[in-house]
């Protein structure tokens, strides 16, 4: 906070009383329960209303920064802030010293003094650009001052005790008192040791302190077993404390020994605080700046626990809130788990003040309290607690009527209290005051407190006043729909739980629901109507009206909201939908690149390899075994080449995708295999009698499972041929597979283990598991797995073996070895 920014007195706030009134006195309270310093909490003792608009921006976007500051990975390090600092002006006197414990505390101070410099000079740019402009230049005062605490440090260990070798003296008298205080302990363990042998003293006798001297405690009765002088008795008589005759002068030694300690200790002092005297202007600007950070840290931690943030800010009266909420009532519900129900709201050069009506207890009191004591924490600097796009301006002056101000001192009645408040308003306030004005008019005779406060609502509205003023009168209501610059407003109600909904709508004057609310308390039905006659159908009706307006105004107001939210999830769709498709046809670009590259990559394939199989026939001049052995190495090319060894040389390289590149001539191959090769899992076969073509899914035996597309048959292997057609699924095959999915899957092979632990698991995890555990090892040909499940009850290896025995995949199981952990394992065969 610069220099010249200093907050105004509340010169303009009425009443006197308008802290507690708005429950500022709370705030304050919680801003002073978050300082650590005394300094700090001066600060906030002193925080009040100011009009200034540099100073109220200043003092916002502090705290702004330092809720930013304080949450970061490494925030503000705030770690010590002195609680007193009286004493540093007091050195300015020669001859004067700090002692050890002011030391430390200076020394602690200048530590954290050099750690918040620090952070700053991480904030700054090289050009001197900080990222926390308002922070930074309230913490410029900040000063570590190296030679201070060189000095400190040099005279000063860890502990905050002045070092032996801070000078040679006092390394030479602690060192003779060293030596004495040894041969205090040997005299004494010598005395005490000797009257224990002689029956004086107590086998755990041990020496104590009294008046600064060495004594033995020692009973009255055997007070005389001891020589030496007597400096103390117990409080009950039945101990004596005895100096022993042989330590006499080794303490008397000590004492002035120590005497003469001190006073080279305050020499020291003396001599250190002379050193850091030209810096106590630095140190007391240093320590008072480091109590400000402490105060804009406390506010920063309130903004936090109660939701503030940084609106707009305007130089003049402007009024224009998103979600505010009163920092106090939200704080207590939420203790209590319940919700407080935000406000919005808005003031206008062409409606300034707004009418609120409504029913009693629907929230009209909160509402001008809510608005009180935001604005007043705004211009106070604590960050308001409303959402950060709402935007709120500078009042000169804030007058509030709440409450019962009667006096018996003064004579003054409930009304009279009243009418006292709105001459002040009416005298003081301008185009730059903020009225808030609770059930305005009450207190006399409905009819002239109806007529009087008409008058000073057209008083207010001519002075350019702003406000928010609640009544129950319906001229009032009346006057504020007829008049430029008043607009009405009211408070929602559930007509059918008659339960007020504390949300505030502007534009239409509300209900009292004064008939409906006294047919729910129960009043006798002939009394209501006897009341409706009285006040007339007219009156009646107009209350009906009214609520007729509400209802449809809140229906529409929900209707609008859902469809809104409709839109708004509409868009949402759409946009998904557009990304998804731009992304369908960024793959589809990318397939049809890399397979034109890998037809390209087959194409010169096999041209290498034609070409090196005609020069190697070429170089054995046609030899017959040359020529046969060539043309071997180039159906293996060729065969590399295939469709069919596509899946084995790149995941990636769909049916599709080979079908479009361009292929190099090859033979037909023939319908038959060898004969001699045996039916192996994978293998394409014939059905004898049957022109079907099958795959086989498992041979157990002399049996194998064949699927011949969505039939699955167990028949005789003697039955069966192997063919290199393809088997018929039934369902057409995939277009393409994305990248993606065959990384993920490459991903998943390279981390694939053939092992899998499920000890410890419940059933049917373990079983969920394994389930995906053996669909991967199918999936990437593992012939063997094991599954670690544990011996137990055995429990958990039935029902995994359970599951195996249903897996077409698993040839068998079976436990592991003995040696290798025996029935606590199961080993997959598949």
């Amino acid at each position: 906070m610069s220099e010249d920014c200093k907050i105004s007195p509340p010169i303009n706030i009425y009443p006197a009383t308008f802290e507690s009134k708005m429950g500022f006195d709370l705030v304050r309270r919680m801003v002073r329960e978050r300082c650590s310093s005394a300094i700090g909490r001066f600060h906030v003792d002193q925080m009040s209303f100011s009009t200034d608009f540099d100073c109220v921006n200043s003092l916002l976007n502090e705290t702004a920064e330092m809720l930013r500051a304080i949450h970061e990975e490494n925030p503000i390090p705030l770690n010590f802030v002195a609680d007193d600092i009286n004493w540093l002006a007091a050195l300015r006197v020669p001859g004067t010293y700090a002692d050890e414990a002011h030391l430390v505390q200076l020394r602690r101070s200048l530590a954290t003094a050099a750690a918040v410099d620090l952070f700053f000079k991480k904030h700054t740019t090289d050009d001197g650009v900080c990222d926390l402009p308002y922070l930074s230049d309230a913490a410029k005062p900040v000063d570590g001052c190296r030679p201070v605490t060189m000095a400190i440090n040099a005279v000063l260990d860890d502990n905050g005790q002045v070092r032996d070798n801070a000078s040679p003296d006092l390394r030479d008298i602690r060192m003779r008192l060293s030596q004495i205080g040894g041969r205090i302990s040997a005299a004494m363990r010598r005395v005490v040791a000797n009257g224990i042998r002689d029956g004086i003293l107590d086998p755990d006798t041990s020496p104590s302190i009294r008046n600064g001297r060495l004594v033995i405690p020692v009973a009255p009765m055997n007070k005389r077993g001891i020589n030496g002088i007597v400096h103390d008795e117990s409080a009950s008589g039945k101990t004596c404390f005895i100096e022993p005759a042989e330590v006499v002068e080794l303490n008397n030694r000590q004492r002035e020994l120590e005497s003469e300690e001190r006073r080279e200790v305050i020499r020291i002092l003396t001599v250190t605080t002379d050193s850091i005297r030209p810096y106590i202007d630095c140190l007391i600007n240093t320590c008072e700046t480091l109590g400000l950070l402490d105060f804009i840290a406390a506010k920063a931690r309130f903004a936090d626990f109660s939701g503030g943030a940084l609106p707009h800010l305007h130089k003049g009266p402007h009024l224009e809130w998103y979600t505010a909420c009163h920092p106090v009532l939200k704080a207590t519900l939420e203790q209590q788990n319940r919700r407080v129900v935000p406000l919005d709201i808005q003031l206008t050069k062409d409606a300034r003040i707004i009418i609120i009506s409504g029913p009693n207890a629907g929230g009209k009191s909160v509402t001008l309290k809510t608005v009180g004591i935001i604005q007043y924490m705004a211009q106070c600097g604590i960050l308001p607690t409303l959402y950060e796009n709402s935007h709120i301006g500078i009042f000169d002056s804030i007058f509030v009527d709440i409450g019962d101000d009667q006096s018996l001192e003064n004579d003054l009645s409930t009304y009279s209290s009243h009418l006292r408040n709105m001459k002040h308003f009416s005298t003081r306030g301008d185009r730059r005051s903020l009225i808030l004005i609770d059930e305005f008019g009450s207190g006399t005779e409905p009819q002239i407190g109806g007529a009087l406060a008409q008058a000073l609502l057209g008083r207010f509205n001519s002075l350019e006043m702003w406000g928010i003023i609640t009544t129950h009168y319906q001229n009032i209501k009346t006057f504020a729909d007829e008049t430029p610059g008043l607009v009405n407003a009211s408070m929602l109600y559930d007509r059918q739980k008659m339960t007020p909904l504390f949300k505030l709508t502007i534009g239409h004057p509300g209900s009292s629901f004064a008939i409906e609310i006294a047919r729910k308390t129960g009043l006798p039905e002939d009394i209501i109507e006897e009341a409706k006659r009285i006040v007339g159908s007219d009156y009646v009706n107009l209350d009906k009206y009214l609520l007729d307006i509400a209802r449809d105004r809140r229906y529409w107001e929900n209707k609008r909201d859902r469809i809104r939210q409709r839109e708004k999830h509409l868009d949402d769709v759409i946009e998904r939908y557009e990304n998804e498709a731009e992304t369908l046809r960024a793959n589809r670009r990318a397939i049809i690149a890399e397979a034109r590259t890998q037809a390209a990559d087959i194409i010169a394939g096999s041209n290498a390899a034609i070409e090196r199989t005609i020069h190697d026939i070429r170089r054995s001049q046609a030899d017959r075994e040359a020529t046969a052995e060539a043309r071997r190495k180039l159906s293996e090319e060729k065969a590399k080449l295939s469709p069919e060894h596509g899946d084995k040389t790149d995941e990636r390289s769909t049916p599709e995708l080979l079908r479009r590149a361009p292929k190099p001539k090859r033979q037909k191959p023939t319908t038959k295999p060898k004969e001699s090769e045996p039916i192996a899992i994978g293998d394409n076969v014939i059905l004898d009698g049957n022109g079907s073509v099958g795959t086989v899914m498992a041979i157990e035996g002399k049996k194998a499972s064949v699927a011949f597309g969505a039939l699955k048959l167990s028949v005789e292997i003697s039955r069966l041929s192997k063919t290199l057609k393809k088997a018929q699924s039934g369902a057409k095959a995939a277009t393409f597979v994305s990248a993606q999915t065959t990384d993920s899957i490459r991903d998943r092979q390279l981390k694939f283990s053939t092992e899998i632990d499920v000890r410890g698991m419940r059933a049917d995890e373990a079983v969920q598991a394994v389930t995906y555990y053996i669909d991967d090892a199918l999936q990437f040909n593992t012939r063997r797995v094991r599954i670690l499940h544990g011996t137990g009850t055995g429990a958990l290896r039935t029902y995994i073996r359970q599951y195996l025995a249903t897996v077409p995949g698993v040839i068998s199981f079976h436990d592991e070895d003995v040696r290798f952990g025996g029935a606590g394992i199961t080993v997959v065969e598949m």
